[in-house]
């Protein structure tokens, strides 16, 4: 599977939506150089709350563009970063991988799929009264699927670009479903 990295984005506080840029830098271990969410332990605010030590296995946060095009499509304008994504691609059915998934961004940097997003209320304030319910559905046996976007750590840093190509480059031999991390 081969899709496109339409944009990137990073924030140094820890506000809802990301600030697009011309690129960002990925550090392996780490995150998205310059980001809020950077580094090996928890930085989600909540979390670090509960379990300052844990591991950090939200350090990227990437967000499909055809999710833009459904939430258009219900009255929801939402442009790349204001969902809080550091990267939003196009052509990869992200939540279709397995955890453990390797996806090179550009021609350097290698990542690792660890879990899904699991959308919050910030959705609603931030993009308005009933996106969060439009980033959820429901499959016909009830499970509940959780469409804003999965979480990654850096398995091999670089520097990624809008417009480079995001491969899949290995998926585990035993896959196993996305779950929020």
């Amino acid at each position: 599977m081969t899709g496109r990295i339409i944009a990137v984005a990073r924030d140094g506080a820890h506000r809802f939506a990301k600030r697009r840029c011309d690129s960002i830098e990925l550090v392996a271990g780490l995150g998205v150089s310059g980001d809020a969410h950077s580094g090996r332990t928890v930085q989600h605010l909540s979390r670090i709350a509960k379990t300052p030590g844990a591991p950090n296995l939200r350090q990227v946060h990437l967000i499909h563009a055809e999710l833009f095009d459904e939430l258009a499509q219900q009255g929801f304008a939402v442009a790349p970063g204001e969902l809080g994504e550091n990267v939003t691609t196009r052509g990869v059915d992200l939540l279709s991988l397995p955890r453990g998934t390797l996806l090179r961004l550009g021609g350097e940097a290698v990542i690792e799929l660890t879990g899904l997003r699991n959308p919050c209320a910030q959705i609603d304030r931030n993009i308005g009264k009933g996106a969060m319910a439009a980033t959820l559905e429901r499959r016909a046996d009830g499970s509940l699927v959780r469409k804003a976007g999965v979480m990654a750590v850096v398995v091999e840093g670089g520097e990624v670009r809008a417009g480079e190509p995001l491969s899949v480059i290995h998926t585990p031999k035993d896959p196993q479903p996305l779950e929020p991390v």
